[in-house]
């Protein structure tokens, strides 16, 4: 733990319905993740002047989607014409559903935050002296942030996953807890955690479903379960199918390369397919038909020569293979992103980030991204401003309620964490947490699953994770002498379950083709069904539709 300003306090003794945990704290706001999102929402939050503690499931600085990507941003000068020309694009994309408002707020405060990163990041010039702030390296960016965070004077407690969260009698997030899987001063590997708080900001990520996404692992959805246990709704989850070229032998998904990429099918025969969504559909249709190989050869040398600094791992992978991408064909697949590459995630009921839990916030990949993606990939610069906004603001407000409305020292608390943690019925689960993964994975992760569906497919899908989200409830961590590490996956084989749920509940109920949904027995887009489709509840799915902002 890195000491700060938060000290340790007694913990509040028999109002909590749970055992005190070993480690326990009192502090303003609770950030809960540590990548883009999370760290601008702790800094926000000390520069209103609350005590802050982040926890962070791995490391905060390297953990996240954010760390080994080369990350741009929608940075927009400040010209009112270019602003609007370039916001009225990415609308109109949107498909109904996005909201040029929160773009606008988005690119101004990206404009406004970026430069001051710099006495902990390198921007570099372009050859007339002027500082790039668009483009940056995920690497060095998440550093820098951890870096500004504490000195900022955040508490920082690196590799503690939270659980569940706490809530006050009326239902207003008051904190968390978790386990530590590494030792911290004084307390063991394994060890509890609780952090009461006024405020609670989740920022855990998207979703990647275990894909073994490169800084994906941690984007199990544990945010969404936990924000769900507390009554807050999702928004988007439909628009969770979004699928990226790789090549066979790797998970680097990193679409920017093949925007100059070349198909071939078995015989040789070169594929029209577009760089876009469209063409990702295209793509999987052809691979269901056989094997498909790419080329990079249309890729220009300035991009190729640019390629090692803005994201080295993309050819990295290639170097380990011995395969030339310039110069060779190489077998492809398509690897799915969840809601990483995504829309759907914590529904935001006002502009500064607010679920519909009191107190409870949501920011970045953990937040819908509706407002600035519509039924589109939010995916690159506009998810980056996204996650800067909506820490930034989040972060801000949550300090602002917990300043306002403390929490007491002797306050009754409760917790509502329930799959994974407390079964209902005594008994071991029919699977371990691995089958229960696996079994989630089959539901979302093949291409031909879930990139092109269809009404059947998807309510055999949901029968099944019914059944699945049905057994984990009833018996998963049953056990008392269960190690840190399998409390940890069970609870991760729930949030997989239970997002997986929301998504093909909500890809059934929008009866239409939109966006990043392709539906094959509805595929046209229905003028009436522009509006966002919101879902919740955990044993009770639910689906409604509303109004887009």
């Amino acid at each position: 733990m890195t000491a700060a300003t938060v000290a340790p306090r007694t913990p509040a003794g028999p109002a909590l319905q749970l055992p005190a945990a070993p480690l326990a704290l009192d502090t303003d706001v609770l950030i809960i993740g540590g990548g883009l999102a999370g760290t601008w929402a702790a800094v926000a939050a000390r520069e209103a002047g609350a005590r802050v503690v982040l926890v962070d499931k791995g490391w905060c600085g390297t953990s996240g989607v954010t760390a080994p990507a080369g990350p741009g941003h929608w940075w927009l000068p400040p010209d009112p014409e270019v602003r609007a020309d370039a916001i009225a694009r990415r609308h109109a994309a949107g498909l109904g559903l996005a909201d040029a408002q929160a773009m606008q707020r988005a690119v101004e405060e990206t404009w406004t935050r970026l430069p001051t990163l710099a006495p902990w990041y390198d921007y570099p010039r372009d050859a007339t002296g002027a500082v790039q702030y668009r483009a940056l390296r995920g690497p060095e960016y998440l550093r820098a942030m951890r870096a500004r965070v504490l000195a900022a004077g955040v508490t920082v407690l690196d590799h503690a996953p939270a659980l569940e969260l706490l809530l006050r009698d009326d239902g207003s997030a008051a904190g968390a807890r978790g386990l530590l899987r590494q030792p911290q001063p004084g307390h063991a590997a394994g060890s509890n955690w609780q952090i009461r708080a006024g405020a609670v900001v989740i920022a855990t990520g998207g979703c990647a479903f275990r894909a073994r996404l490169l800084g994906a692992d941690t984007n199990t959805g544990d945010g969404y379960l936990m924000a769900a246990e507390a009554g807050a709704e999702l928004s988007g989850m439909e628009f969770s199918s979004y699928h990226t070229v790789t090549p066979t032998w790797s998970s680097m998904t990193r679409a920017m390369s093949y925007a100059f990429a070349r198909y071939f099918d078995a015989d040789g025969r070169e594929l029209d397919i577009p760089f876009s969504h469209d063409g990702m559909v295209a793509l999987g249709r052809a691979l269901d038909a056989g094997p498909v190989s790419c080329s990079l050869d249309r890729m220009p040398e300035a991009v190729r020569e640019a390629l090692p600094r803005i994201s080295p791992n993309v050819l990295l992978s290639f170097d380990r293979a011995g395969v030339d991408p310039f110069r060779q064909r190489f077998a492809i697949t398509l690897r799915g992103e969840g809601t990483v590459r995504g829309v759907g995630g914590l529904r935001h009921a006002s502009a500064d980030g607010e679920t519909t839990v009191p107190g409870l916030y949501a920011a970045g990949d953990a937040s819908s991204r509706e407002p600035i993606a519509g039924a589109i990939s939010g995916g690159g610069a506009q998810n980056s401003s996204w996650a800067l906004g909506t820490g930034v603001w989040s972060g801000a407000a949550a300090a602002r309620r917990a300043l306002q409305r403390p929490l007491g020292a002797g306050e009754p608390l409760r917790a509502p964490g329930g799959a994974g943690l407390r079964p209902r019925k005594n008994g071991p689960a029919g699977l371990d947490a691995a089958g229960a993964i696996a079994a989630v994975q089959r539901e979302t992760l093949p291409f031909n699953q879930s990139l092109y569906r269809d009404g059947p497919r998807l309510a055999a899908s949901l029968d099944r994770l019914d059944a699945l989200w049905q057994e984990l409830r009833d018996h998963a961590g049953h056990a008392a002498d269960a190690s840190p590490t399998d409390r940890l996956r069970w609870r991760e084989a729930a949030a997989l379950a239970a997002t997986a749920r929301w998504c093909q509940g909500a890809a059934l109920a929008r009866r239409e083709s939109r966006g990043l949904l392709v539906r094959d027995d509805l595929p046209a887009s229905d003028p009436a069904l522009a509006v966002r489709l919101h879902t919740g509840g955990l044993d009770a799915r639910w689906t409604r539709y509303a109004r887009a902002a």
